[in-house]
C-alpha cells in the first residue's frame, strides 16, 4: 500500500527540523531506505525566484540543510540543483541566505543543463529534461504548498518542472498556449519520467493567494512525505480543502490512472483529518498558461519556438 507520512512541525530550527525529519522518514524506512552509500542524491527544491526572500515563495534553506545531513549521513553524496524561473540557481540560493549552510557541507550547486528524454505518451513523445535529474541515482523532490495563479496549487508534481532546463520552459508555456490541461499533462510527465524517489513537502509556513511568487505566507505547521508523490500531491489537496477538479496537476494524474482514493494511501503517523487547513487562499485571478503576453511578442515567440525547436525535432522524427 503507498504511504504517506504525516507530521505536525513548527519549527524551521535545524535541531528540532532535523528531528522532525527523522520522525518523517521512520515509516517509511528512514533516509536508508532510499540512499545508500556512494549514491548521488539530487536535491531539488522549489528556487523559484530570488526577488521575495521574505515570502516564502521557494523551500526553506534549513530543510536543504537537513535533508542534505540525513544523506550524509546515510553514505550518500548530495548536491542541489534547479532551473529557476528567474536567474540562476545560485543567484536564488545566494539571495535566500543558502550559501553558508551549503558551504558548511560543501554541497555542490549545479546549474540544470538538458537532454531529450523519450517516453511512453502518446501526447509527450520527448521531453527536454535536466541530465543532472536524469544521471542522479536517487532525486529527493523537496517542493512548498502554495497557491498558483496558473494551476490553483503548486505541489511536488509542479515542483518537478524545475528539472527542464533554462528557456525550455518559456516554450513548453508558448506551446501550451492557454490550454492548462495540456500543460498539467507536461507536468505529469515529466514527474513520471523523473521518478523522484522520495518527495518531502514543506508545509511548515506556505505561500498562499496569488502565488506562486505574489501571494502572502501562512503558518500551516505540518510537513509531508512519500516515495509517492502524486499521492503526496492529492493527500495535501484534501489538506487544504481544494476542490481537486480545479487543480490541473490532479485532473491530469486521475486521467492516466494515478491517483488513489484517500482510503487507499496509508497513513502511518497522522490523518490528513487530523490537519485540516480551512480558509486556505486561492489565486483571487488565474492567468493564462502563456503569461498573458501582449498578442506581438506572444506571437513573435511562438515564431522562435516553431522555427528553432519544434521544426528541427519534427525533421529529426522527434515529434511530439
Amino acid at each position: 500500500m503507498t504511504s504517506v507520512s504525516l507530521i505536525q512541525a513548527d519549527s524551521y530550527s535545524i535541531k528540532e527540523l532535523k528531528q522532525s525529519l527523522i520522525t518523517l522518514l521512520e515509516p517509511l524506512g528512514g533516509i536508508k531506505a532510499f540512499v545508500k552509500k556512494d549514491d548521488r542524491v539530487l536535491l531539488k527544491p522549489n528556487f523559484l525566484t530570488a526577488s521575495r526572500p521574505t515570502k516564502e515563495c521557494i523551500t526553506r534553506r534549513e530543510i536543504v540543510y537537513c535533508v542534505a545531513q540525513l544523506v550524509l549521513e546515510a553514505g550518500g553524496k548530495p548536491f542541489l540543483g534547479d532551473s529557476p524561473a528567474f536567474g540562476t540557481a545560485r543567484g536564488v540560493a545566494a539571495a535566500n541566505g543558502y550559501l553558508p549552510l551549503m558551504e558548511e557541507l560543501n554541497l555542490p550547486i549545479v546549474e540544470f543543463t538538458g537532454q531529450r528524454y523519450q517516453t511512453n505518451s502518446n501526447n509527450f513523445k520527448n521531453l527536454r529534461l535536466s541530465q543532472e535529474a536524469l544521471e542522479a541515482d536517487v532525486v529527493i523532490n523537496l517542493p512548498k504548498v502554495k497557491s498558483h495563479m496558473q494551476l490553483t496549487l503548486t505541489l511536488g508534481v509542479k515542483n518537478l518542472f524545475g528539472c527542464v532546463p533554462g528557456k525550455m520552459k518559456a516554450w513548453w508555456h508558448m506551446e501550451a498556449g492557454s490550454n492548462p490541461e495540456y500543460f498539467a499533462s507536461m507536468l505529469v510527465e515529466t514527474a513520471l519520467a523523473i521518478n523522484p524517489q522520495l518527495t518531502i513537502i514543506d508545509g511548515i509556513i506556505g505561500h498562499e493567494g496569488n502565488g506562486p511568487s505574489s501571494g502572502e505566507p501562512r503558518k500551516l505547521g505540518l510537513l509531508g512525505a512519500s516515495s509517492n508523490v502524486f499521492a503526496l500531491d492529492q493527500t495535501l489537496v484534501s489538506i487544504l480543502n481544494v476542490d481537486p477538479q480545479t487543480i490541473p496537476t490532479i485532473v491530469a494524474q486521475s486521467k492516466l490512472g494515478l491517483n488513489l482514493p484517500l482510503s487507499d494511501i496509508e497513513f502511518p503517523l497522522l490523518h490528513p483529518e487530523e490537519l485540516q487547513i480551512q480558509n486556505w487562499l486561492l489565486p483571487e485571478t488565474m492567468m493564462p498558461i502563456d503569461f498573458a503576453l501582449p498578442r506581438v511578442l506572444r506571437s513573435t515567440f511562438k515564431h522562435l519556438y516553431i522555427r528553432w525547436i519544434k521544426e528541427p525535432i519534427q525533421a529529426y522524427g522527434l515529434n511530439r
